[in-house]
């Protein structure tokens, strides 16, 4: 499939894991949804890997463990804000993660004693940040501070997820390795956190068992797809592409949970969409990052 359309379905799919997850969270807790989507992930890379010859074997377990801890803590996070929020909501939030990538950016100039700033950065970085409070507001009419703030760290620890597998990218790691000890420290921090708040793991119907399987296999290809589509397409195309994520996530939102966005959600949202494009061309000017390490980093 040419690189759009392989970009397009990576985000159809993750808005609907995102509709799994949603109705996932009736039966079982954030912690446990991510060790589920965590087995079924090992299961496939190691499967594919398995095909193609790759062994799984890393001489870089160090930061795989940081990588893992910046990610799973942001795929927990993200997993409870779309159980409490719109899902509309919380995906526009988990996507500030280019924002914060810029932030970051800014950051590290400052602290190499740069004598002056990208003016247009720093615009694209606040104009995401007044499309948060826009989104954010509604959540406190209705007692959702907590909520729309954990969508928001899982967008800030996304992006310090991206720093690390970009390392690890020019580090010469396969993706498919990366997904796969990705995958094995979500089962693994999964599985203790549930341990610990929940007492033990859920007994399971047969719908629930059915939605934790679609929110691994839906997860997966869509991260597969989303890496394939970045390794030979356009970057800006993709980056473009990839926000129609929101858009499904709006409809999914309306159709299937009745989720009535604000006029001040939904300018938030397109602030945020703007924001991130904005953020995304100017921060790859500046230093364009290797092809093969452009994914999802909540979902990678």
């Amino acid at each position: 499939m040419p690189a759009p359309l392989l970009m397009v379905l990576a985000t159809f799919l993750f808005a609907t894991m995102g509709v799994c997850v949603k109705l996932a969270s009736e039966f079982y807790a954030a912690s446990e949804i991510v060790m589920y989507r965590g087995l079924v992930g090992m299961a496939m890379t190691a499967f594919i890997s398995r095909q193609r010859g790759l062994s799984l074997r890393t001489a870089l377990p160090g930061m795989h463990l940081w990588r893992s801890i910046s990610g799973v803590t942001s795929l927990c996070l993200w997993f409870y804000a779309i159980g409490k929020l719109p899902l509309a909501t919380a995906m526009t939030l988990n996507y500030m993660s280019s924002v914060w990538m810029a932030l970051f950016l800014l950051g590290g100039a400052v602290l190499l004693g740069a004598q002056r700033l990208d003016w247009k950065l720093m615009a694209s970085v606040l104009l995401g940040f007044v499309g948060v409070a826009l989104i954010l507001r509604p959540t406190l009419d209705q007692q959702q501070l907590w909520h729309g703030l954990a969508g928001l760290l899982s967008g800030m620890l996304a992006a310090m997820a991206y720093l690390q597998v970009t390392a690890l990218g020019r580090a010469g790691e396969p993706e498919l390795r990366v997904v796969f000890y990705f995958s094995a420290g979500g089962a693994i921090a999964g599985a203790a956190v549930t341990a610990v708040t929940q007492g033990g793991l859920q007994w399971h119907s047969a719908w629930g068992a059915t939605l934790l399987l679609a929110v691994g296999l839906l997860a997966t290809t869509a991260q597969l797809s989303l890496t394939r589509a970045y390794s030979t397409g356009k970057p800006l195309v993709n980056a473009c592409l990839q926000y129609l994520g929101i858009v499904f996530s709006f409809v999914y939102g309306m159709l299937l949970f009745k989720d009535a966005l604000t006029l001040s959600a939904t300018v938030g949202m397109l602030l945020i969409i703007g924001a991130g494009l904005a953020a995304t061309l100017l921060r790859n000017k500046a230093a364009p990052p290797p092809k093969d390490s452009q994914f999802n980093p909540a979902e990678s």
